[in-house]
């Protein structure tokens, strides 16, 4: 029985590699080139409204509204909004000296960035302003972004294939310590050999949380903004996959946010993404399924979307676990079979454990080397935050366990980390 159990194992993890094998192939395709080529300059100069969802942010939402302002587009086709959703702070105060048109909001029930965006979005409905734009850019109070921002989604926008298009993602505060610079790789990594390969290769990218653009028409279509999950950027992206809409990514728009630098910020925000990430799956697993056979466009694109969302950390935990159920049931049984079987569990477990580190790390190294100019932080800081990142991704794993089983609710990280942009050179001060 326990030797049968091992050679399960074995098989379940050879069909997970089988599985998210085609991203090894993202890896090829983004070291291949590097700018995704936009054809021509925009037709249009469309006219956007910028939202800002915002709780309890006055230390850093001045930075974002500045940012915003200092944009290489006209002034007059951006409007800036500001969410003040429940806050008890200055947050409102902060954004209106700063020039954004502010809503206040205070609803103690329907909490989270999905809900702020939903009542926004029928607020300006309400308003009679539910024509006047032609997307929406979403950001976090703690996001700063480059000057050309704007102009460089709007040429991606222009060609009208887009549901949504997301950005290229960097951080503030890569060097603070061995967490902040755990997200940022991982975030660099996503841009460069994932959505970059997906633009290359024509199928559809995810939104990422913040700074991305969402087609005012798709917002229309939806009755506002249905998406209320823990994570409701990634469940709007496998929705996109579900009804055929596709999402863009703008390499050329850079856009900095500020990383968590605690183990317990780190904590509360990775175990609402695990918790999001198994609702999603519950609720689209089966569209998705269906659509990699039903979809004449779509059919990669959802087979990447059901990749994305299925519990392959937890199929692989749940690997682990039954070699360890297999080591604690061998010490009951005859030593001969015991030692065998004993050193075959310790040895696949220690295996896949120093595996994942290492392709991690090949994941990492890759990422820093080809994105080495594009990191704020001393070269010591890259190299040596290179060998923790695996560590950081290891952490998924209590993390993942730990948001099965708990009950989790959306709440807010706080920001303090200022910082703005030379305009020159787009270099963070």
């Amino acid at each position: 029985m326990l030797m049968m159990l091992q050679k399960f194992c074995g098989v379940l993890t050879l069909i997970l590699a089988v599985l998210y094998a085609y991203q090894a192939f993202y890896v090829v395709v983004g070291l291949l080139r590097r700018k995704y080529p936009v054809s021509g300059q925009a037709k249009t100069l469309h006219r956007y409204a910028v939202l800002i969802s915002a709780r309890n942010e006055e230390e850093v939402i001045g930075e974002l509204i500045e940012s915003l302002q200092q944009q290489d587009y006209p002034k007059e086709l951006l409007d800036i909004y500001v969410i003040a959703d429940n806050c008890t702070d200055a947050t409102a105060q902060v954004a209106r000296q700063a020039g954004a048109h502010v809503y206040e909001r205070f609803d103690r029930v329907r909490v989270g960035k999905g809900y702020a965006m939903d009542w926004f979005f029928h607020r300006l409905q309400e308003e009679g302003k539910g024509e006047v734009y032609d997307g929406y850019f979403v950001f976090d109070a703690d996001n700063i972004v480059d000057p050309a921002f704007v102009r460089e989604m709007n040429h991606v926008f222009d060609s009208g294939d887009y549901a949504a298009i997301t950005c290229y993602r960097n951080s503030k505060n890569y060097a603070s310590n061995w967490i902040s610079a755990g997200y940022s790789l991982w975030f660099l990594r996503e841009a460069r050999f994932l959505h970059f390969s997906r633009m290359q290769m024509g199928t559809g990218c995810a939104i990422s949380g913040t700074g991305f653009l969402v087609s005012a028409q798709v917002v229309r279509d939806n009755g506002g903004w249905p998406f209320h999950l823990l994570t409701e950027d990634i469940q709007f992206s496998i929705d996109c996959a579900v009804q055929g809409r596709r999402i863009g990514y703008c390499d050329k728009a850079v856009g900095y946010d500020e990383q968590p630098t605690t183990f317990q910020q780190s904590w509360t925000q990775r175990m609402r993404w695990s918790k999001g990430f198994y609702q999603v799956a519950a609720r689209y697993i089966g569209g998705l399924f269906r659509g990699c056979f039903t979809q004449k466009k779509g059919r990669f694109a959802c087979y990447d979307m059901m990749m994305t969302v299925a519990p392959g950390m937890l199929l692989t935990m749940g690997v682990l676990g039954i070699n360890i159920f297999i080591f604690l049931s061998a010490l009951t049984e005859p030593r001969i079979v015991a030692t065998e079987l004993v050193q075959d569990s310790l040895l696949f477990v220690m295996d896949n454990l120093f595996n994942f580190y290492l392709v991690m790390l090949l994941y990492g190294a890759v990422t820093l080397a080809v994105e080495w100019k594009a990191i704020h932080a001393r070269a010591v800081d890259k190299v040596i935050y290179l060998f923790t990142f695996p560590l950081f991704m290891l952490t998924y794993i209590p993390i993942s366990l730990a948001a099965l089983v708990r009950r989790v609710e959306w709440k807010p990280i706080r920001h303090n980390s200022s910082a703005s942009l030379k305009a020159k050179n787009g270099s963070l001060t």
